[in-house]
């Protein structure tokens, strides 16, 4: 697999300080419970992998921790802005429950996976974080096994620092992927810094520190490359012909559910018809 950056713990200074989880933050996960009649946790009752985790949205408002025989995840890094220092092949744990194996690597990047080796993938709030994330779901669509299911969970503008910045385009998606978009790209530094919403995003600190932290964005990825609704994730998973299943919005959260199926020949199609 490619090289995975690694951060060292004088790089994280600048950052703020690791997330604490207050009893109130886990009530406001809580009602933001996706309805069971939305999303069938029988998808989920074998072997994952979550990409970016762990996250008390997997935990609280759609449980599939308590239902999954295991899941591992998956890192870009051995020291995070979010999860502190993590090792690769450490347990991967949410809370006092450990769920799987922690593990290192891009999410454009599973070359560690052999293909269809998992039930399911997971990711929450982390898509955003990829420079090319149709890179990213077809990395993601590989290791799951036919039938298997992807399960995306990206935030709603609405209710975030992004609510100023316009919706991405699939042609745009569509161009980076055709173009091999590495994670080192800082195409829209620019609008990010004009239209960042520092008011809702106070552990960014001052636009002085914010850019100065935004321009390290390969060693702490807390860029938001895109901005997504459901609209784009139903586009995505049609480009890689990934089923949909199941979807959610609410005003935290886009939720999609695709199931992947084996194609006869071919894996990601060649028309602009996006």
């Amino acid at each position: 697999m490619g090289k995975v950056s690694t951060l060292r713990s004088r790089s994280l200074s600048s950052f703020a300080p690791r997330f604490v989880v207050s009893a109130g933050y886990r009530v406001a996960f809580r009602k933001r419970r996706v309805p069971s009649s939305v999303f069938p946790l029988d998808v989920v009752r074998g072997h994952g992998l979550e990409v970016g985790g762990p996250s008390l949205f997997f935990q609280h408002s759609l449980p599939v921790y308590r239902t999954a025989a295991r899941i591992d995840g998956l890192n870009f890094a051995d020291e995070t802005m979010w999860e502190g220092s993590i090792r690769d092949g450490q347990p991967f744990v949410c809370g006092s429950k450990i769920l799987g194996t922690q593990f290192l690597g891009e999410a454009t990047d599973l070359a560690q996976f052999a293909d269809d080796t998992f039930d399911f993938v997971l990711s929450c709030h982390s898509l955003e974080h990829s420079a090319n994330p149709l890179r990213a779901l077809e990395e993601w669509k590989r290791v799951v096994k036919s039938d298997g299911h992807i399960i995306l969970v990206l935030p709603n503008k609405t209710a975030i620092f992004d609510h100023r910045r316009p919706t991405t385009k699939m042609s745009h998606l569509m161009k980076d992927f055709r173009s091999g978009v590495g994670e080192d790209d800082l195409t829209h530094l620019a609008e990010i810094l004009e239209l960042h919403d520092l008011t809702r995003d106070r552990a960014a600190g001052s636009l002085e520190a914010f850019t100065e932290r935004s321009s390290r964005n390969f060693q702490n990825r807390g860029l938001h490359h895109h901005v997504f609704d459901l609209e784009l994730l139903r586009e995505m998973l049609d480009f890689f012909g990934i089923e949909e299943i199941a979807s959610h919005q609410s005003y935290y959260d886009h939720l999609v559910v695709g199931r992947v199926h084996t194609m006869v020949s071919g894996s990601v199609p060649t028309t602009d018809s996006h």
